[in-house]
């Protein structure tokens, strides 16, 4: 298949796909903000809550659609829309910072019993789309807001003394553990007490995007210093990231442990493919736009994350990335122990895949695992009658075949950004490369051209 056919077939998927299906349907015009609950066939439920990550996510794909498609301002309109809801009722004006969820008019919700409690990640995901927001219009407001979000979780969240940030705040930004007084009843209580990769990343990129806006030499620092804790500490020899960390930095294992205990606590402790490909580009990206010449560790350690997902993770017969997999005691080899295929990691997948292909061209594997990937996609993924994407592949689980299309945790931000970048990919030399919004394309030649100057072959 030639790159034009490529393009077509994915410019198809982002445009009638994603955009068309989502905007302006999940624009929530009585209440603010955007719709989270959305069935398969397009419908909306009574019940929306919502969740800061949800309503971020959409600031940051309509802010990134709107440069992508240069001339489509109503995208701009619709992330300011969400911009004005997470500003009036997802930020705590009394003690700073966002709630994780609200109701629909921006009230408390009791879903996922987070209450008025605050989150890490949730503010990370805030940043993000306020700086892409920022960035896209550069209006000195939105910028600000930003900048005061960023400052409120260097206040509360990051730990001075042994690094990294802690995850679980207290509505007044105060963060809690088991020994804490405050004892949550929300859903993710087994992981209090812990650090984790996944808002480590999410800060990383985060503050990836703020830094592209704001030249700060403080959060220049920060932002460095993530991606250091990332590269060194937390992924593994092997290639894959640790997933929770106990506060003196020991990984969170069940490796010793009974197969029962070891199944119950798989949220903590497993090999997640998907984060670890995702976490390479974010980790090349966050290099890149620091400006970090001749960064060969990082590359040398993205690239073993996806040749360690691509090793033990892909499914060779269909294609797809699965879910889990583990190292059991005595092992040598990753046991796949999850074998469903969520529907970011596919699409987290295309993205790592293309731009790999562009940074090491001698190397044709990584364009092969794209096709088959783009193929899984295509045949077990895309919804060819509803549009969008199904949450899970449906060689595995057939189910969700009417499953929701929107939910707290389900949006158009791994979709939106993959099909975008691998569209810019594709269309690498020629005219069609958005004027506004070819960073993927600079973020390859980037790592292609230092990695030839540092080892010419």
């Amino acid at each position: 298949m030639g790159n034009a056919s490529l393009v077509n077939e994915f410019t198809n998927a982002l445009m009638e796909g994603v955009l068309k299906r989502w905007y302006p349907l999940a624009i929530d015009r009585e209440q603010g903000g955007y719709f989270t609950n959305i069935t398969y066939d397009w419908k909306l439920p009574p019940e929306q809550e919502k969740m800061i990550v949800t309503q971020a996510r959409h600031i940051w794909t309509l802010s990134k659609a709107a440069a992508f498609l240069e001339k489509e301002n109503e995208y701009v309109d619709a992330a300011m829309h969400g911009y004005k809801f997470l500003k009036n009722f997802m930020w705590d004006k009394q003690h700073g910072g966002f709630y994780q969820i609200r109701s629909r008019n921006g009230g408390m919700s009791d879903v996922r019993m987070w209450r008025d409690e605050k989150r890490a990640y949730g503010c990370a995901f805030a940043i993000y789309g306020l700086a892409a927001l920022a960035r896209e219009t550069r209006d000195t407001e939105v910028l600000n807001f930003a900048k005061e979000a960023y400052g409120w979780v260097e206040e509360h969240s990051y730990d001075p003394k042994a690094g990294g940030y802690f995850e679980f705040l207290t509505r007044e930004g105060r963060p809690f553990d088991l020994h804490s007084p405050y004892k949550t009843k929300a859903s993710d209580g087994n992981e209090v007490g812990f650090k984790d990769q996944n808002s480590s990343i999410h800060l990383l990129e985060a503050y990836t995007e703020l830094y592209s806006v704001w030249r700060s030499p403080e959060l220049r620092k920060q932002l460095e210093g993530l991606l250091v804790l990332i590269r060194d500490r937390m992924v593994a020899h092997e290639g894959y990231l640790r997933l929770f960390f106990h506060p003196d930095w020991t990984p969170v294992s069940f490796k010793d442990a009974e197969d029962k205990e070891r199944e119950e606590n798989f949220g903590l402790d497993h090999v997640s493919f998907g984060h670890d490909y995702e976490t390479a580009f974010l980790m090349l990206e966050a290099s890149h736009t620091l400006g970090i010449e001749g960064d060969m560790n990082t590359l040398s350690t993205a690239k073993r994350m996806l040749d360690h997902a691509l090793m033990y993770g892909f499914d060779g017969s269909v294609g797809g990335f699965y879910d889990g997999g583990y190292y059991l005691a005595g092992g040598k080899k990753c046991t796949i122990v999850k074998e469903t295929k969520n529907w970011w990691a596919q699409a987290e997948g295309l993205n790592a895949l293309l731009l790999f292909s562009k940074i090491f061209p001698e190397e044709p594997r990584y364009y092969d695992y794209f096709l088959k990937q783009w193929n899984y996609v295509k045949t077990y993924i895309l919804d060819p009658e509803n549009g969008d994407w199904f949450e899970g592949g449906l060689d595995k689980e057939p189910h969700f075949k009417t499953g929701p299309k929107g939910h707290i945790w389900k949006g158009t931000y791994h979709t939106g950004r993959a099909l975008m970048n691998c569209i810019d990919l594709l269309n690498e030399g020629t005219h069609s490369t958005s004027a506004r919004e070819k960073e993927i394309v600079e973020l390859a030649h980037f790592w292609r051209d230092n990695r030839t100057a540092h080892h010419p072959q």
